[in-house]
């Protein structure tokens, strides 16, 4: 049996980032990562939208080249998934049978994509979007499509939406709420969006129930609850993600939706940490609450306080959290956390399509969505970090930069 100082279990950013901080923090030990896909650790991102488009190849992906993890000692373990975690024994058990040793262990899986529940979900044609394979499957199947559905209203969803228009596509993108965005949003942003791709052609439909979805071998549509059919040779399916950690729960990690961490990444087993997509934290930008955040920002810093735990450093993860998306010419920015915002603040006209959304709850600033405002994004950090109370008519006036707001 082969053992390690420290298995990382995931090789998306979270696991890479965890490995390069270790060396980067004079951690001398002997560093393994288990990634279930075939390929070297690569950015997720611009899977839905570069990669998609054929602007970017898999080469211009990779978080960091085969030589530079030969240089830094990193084992790669590639194409294999751990099924199991004994926390007595210290080892890890793939599917395929092999056992490895760890001193350490970083649970870094990420998040699986949330399957459809209905008929029809296994026919090929309908498509995920959260690793190279997913995206490699859509582009061999596009010059045989005309008309795509997309259902969710996400940002996966609406990314997908954007990169299939330029296509030439005909998209319908359907949304079981009645505004897209409305998990993670406020509605001026919700209608903002919604109108954006109408303007591009995308049939956005609201409050859209799926029953099934049509087909023999293959899709050929979707069927509405009301009974409506939409035809469409494609389905892209973007409903969230579930956080693989069934290993650790079953060893006895407490969780649930996640595996619960404490500041330090560390799980309730001793010597196993846990962190980005799939690690549930308290959060001081969420109240205090525990939650997942979704996000490569996320897993990059939780990572980093990981490694820094393990080499021997303190480090608590404390950061504010951020988020990013690209539809058409549209950048949109988003610094804090708006969960249980009480208003939301219109900075700027959506029509000019340079605008804000200023979040607040008890009269303090929680957190912003910047379209095409880099200047509020880049000023408006300071006011969520210090949770700062400003009137909303000053927040609203555009002639006075945000960081006037300040104290």
């Amino acid at each position: 049996m082969k053992k390690f100082d420290v298995i990382i279990v995931g090789a998306g950013h979270g696991g890479a980032q965890a490995a390069i901080a270790l060396r980067q923090n004079k951690f001398e030990g002997s560093v393994a990562m288990i990634g279930d896909e075939p390929d070297l650790p690569y950015e997720r991102p611009p899977l839905s939208k570069e990669y998609l488009q054929g602007e970017k190849p898999l080469e211009r992906l990779l978080i960091r080249t085969e030589n530079f993890w030969e240089e830094r000692d990193i084992t790669m373990l590639l194409g294999q998934r751990v099924a199991s975690v004994d926390p007595q024994a210290h080892t890890v058990t793939t599917e395929a049978g092999e056992t490895y040793g760890y001193g350490k262990l970083v649970w870094a899986t990420g998040g699986s994509p949330r399957r459809l529940v209905c008929e029809g979900h296994h026919l090929t044609g309908l498509h995920t979007v959260r690793t190279r394979a997913d995206a490699d499957r859509m582009m061999s199947e596009l010059p045989n499509v005309q008309q795509a559905v997309v259902i969710g209203g996400g940002y996966i969803g609406l990314e997908a939406a954007a990169v299939l228009t330029k296509f030439d596509k005909k998209v319908v993108l359907l949304e079981a709420l009645d505004r897209v965005l409305a998990r993670v949003a406020g509605e001026p942003l919700s209608r903002f969006f919604e109108e954006e791709h109408r303007s591009h052609g995308v049939d956005v439909r609201l409050g859209a129930k799926v029953d099934c979805i049509l087909g023999d071998s293959h899709v050929t549509g979707v069927r509405m609850a009301d009974g409506e059919v939409i035809p469409c040779e494609m389905v892209i399916v973007g409903i969230g993600i579930i956080p693989p950690v069934e290993p650790l729960i079953a060893a006895g990690a407490t969780g649930g939706n996640g595996v619960d961490v404490d500041a330090k990444g560390q799980t309730s087993l001793p010597d196993i940490y846990a962190i980005g997509d799939c690690a549930r934290h308290p959060n001081r930008f969420a109240d205090g609450d525990t939650i997942r955040l979704e996000s490569v920002q996320n897993a990059n810093d939780q990572a980093t306080v990981v490694a820094k735990n393990i080499a021997g450093l303190d480090a608590s993860y404390d950061s504010v959290p951020w988020f990013w998306s690209n539809q058409y010419d549209i950048k949109l920015q988003t610094v804090g956390l708006s969960i249980g915002f009480d208003q939301a603040v219109l900075r700027g006209d959506p029509a000019t399509r340079s605008f804000s959304v200023v979040y607040l709850k008890n009269g303090h600033v929680i957190a912003l969505d910047c379209v095409n405002a880099t200047k509020d994004y880049v000023q408006g950090r300071k006011l969520v970090l210090e949770r700062a109370e400003v009137a909303p008519e000053r927040l609203a006036d555009t002639d006075t930069p945000l960081k006037e707001m300040l104290g």
